[in-house]
């Protein structure tokens, strides 16, 4: 066990089911105050996704004692900056500012945890409705690509699976949301024992507690039942899906099913995606770009998350290109990891990412968000040694054990081809 990243921190926990996680650096006078709650899309159900997306931006509309727009206003003026994000499995609300405006941040914060509802008009929820749709096409339906993701997880799950639908739902559901389903989603979810707060940053542990209490002890706690739980899936055949866009290069998506965010082979899945694509000496970037040609780019990578895991490789194939051969190069390079791989490749992949690693911790708003994670998943913010520990203990052996396991004959192969080249 390594032991070179310590990041001692306070977690306390209030009456009503918050978590408040403290951590003093006075490097720079600034604080981040860092909240995720634990929703995501896949505490929607089938026919009523986008929900949690939704409220990424119904968050920022203004609460009883803050008008619309002003939480954006008040964090800018003090010199500060803020956002927000939403994946599967948690939603979470950032700010970062000079250290004198915490109270600023964690007065905003409280307002719209405990205070939402009564600002929550249907003119709003009109307004975000439209927001949000908009977004969809922009990003989704008129991006080049842009619908790959949908499509493949699609394929990857069971209808009515918890990862099968976009994070930022579908429009027919989106179009749909009424006033009262989305006052009862936030009264479920968005509440303290939901909850975890991190403020780092150039703190007094003390009084940041104190005004942590100040403004959040008097919401009440909400009985939450989560729905959203373990469901590894394994893919029974194969399954090809061509998709015609109006792009000028074919892309290819290959996935399988892997293991699931922290869990054991999450490492060694994150590290043999930096064996097979993460440089110009991997296999798939030597191969297909450097040797054959074939493909403008090629990734690999582990999506991890809380109830499964993902593993894909993604390439996007130049003009004259054959996608039945990189498909047929991909797959057989991958068989052959336990023939070729190299103890020196499995130690320039863990320096790669523990490099990556350690170079994210010079922002005290990722050090914030990593503490989040930690406790959301881990129990422990202070988790940093442990995560890093992961990848050390990784050998060549473990590599080619999952490669092994994961790599099944079955798995989803999406094609995102020429609209103008199939007419032709």
């Amino acid at each position: 066990m390594i032991d070179i990243l310590d990041f001692p921190c306070q977690k306390e926990k209030l009456d009503n089911g918050l978590e408040v996680i403290l951590y003093e650096d006075n490097s720079l006078p600034i604080v981040s105050v860092n909240i995720w709650y634990r929703v995501g899309s896949a505490n929607e159900e089938k026919g009523k996704t986008g929900f949690a997306h939704l409220f990424e931006h119904m968050m920022f509309q203004g609460s009883l004692n803050v008008p619309k727009e002003m939480h954006f206003k008040y964090i800018q003026e003090a010199g500060g900056t803020l956002n927000g994000s939403t994946s599967f499995d948690r939603t979470n609300y950032f700010e970062t500012l000079p250290s004198n405006s915490l109270e600023l941040a964690l007065w905003l914060e409280s307002d719209r945890m405990g205070f939402l509802l009564p600002s929550l008009t249907q003119e709003k929820l009109n307004n975000q409705k439209d927001v949000v749709i908009n977004e969809r096409k922009q990003n989704y339906d008129n991006q080049p690509y842009g619908l790959a993701w949908e499509i493949l997880f699609a394929a990857l799950f069971p209808e009515g699976h918890p990862y099968s639908w976009p994070t930022i739902g579908y429009q027919k559901d989106i179009e749909k949301f009424e006033l009262d389903e989305v006052k009862r989603f936030f009264e479920k979810f968005y509440a303290p024992n939901n909850a975890s707060l991190v403020i780092a940053g150039q703190i007094d542990k003390k009084d940041s507690l104190h005004l942590v209490k100040k403004y959040f002890d008097e919401i009440p706690a909400n009985v939450y039942l989560s729905s959203s739980k373990s469901q590894q899936q394994y893919l029974s055949e194969n399954k090809k899906i061509v998709h015609a866009e109006n792009v000028q290069l074919e892309k290819m998506y290959l996935a399988w099913h892997s293991d699931l965010l922290y869990k054991p082979d999450d490492a060694a899945m994150d590290i043999l995606s930096e064996v097979i694509s993460g440089s110009k000496n991997s296999v798939l970037q030597r191969k297909l770009i450097f040797e054959k040609q074939k493909v403008q780019n090629v990734s690999a990578f582990q999506f991890s998350g809380a109830i499964n895991g993902m593993f894909i490789i993604t390439a996007t194939l130049m003009t004259q290109s054959s996608s039945e051969e990189v498909k047929e190069i991909i797959l057989n390079e991958i068989s052959q990891i336990k023939n070729n791989i190299t103890d020196e490749d499995v130690i320039r992949a863990k320096n790669s990412i523990r490099s990556s690693f350690i170079y994210s911790l010079q922002k005290i708003e990722s050090i914030a968000d990593y503490l989040n994670s930690y406790n959301t998943y881990l129990g422990n913010p202070n988790s940093f040694n442990h995560d890093l520990s992961r990848y050390e203990s990784v050998d060549k052996n473990k590599i080619i054990e999952v490669a092994e396991k994961y790599f099944k004959p079955n798995f989803v192969e999406l094609r995102i081809t020429s609209k103008a080249k199939n007419e032709n």
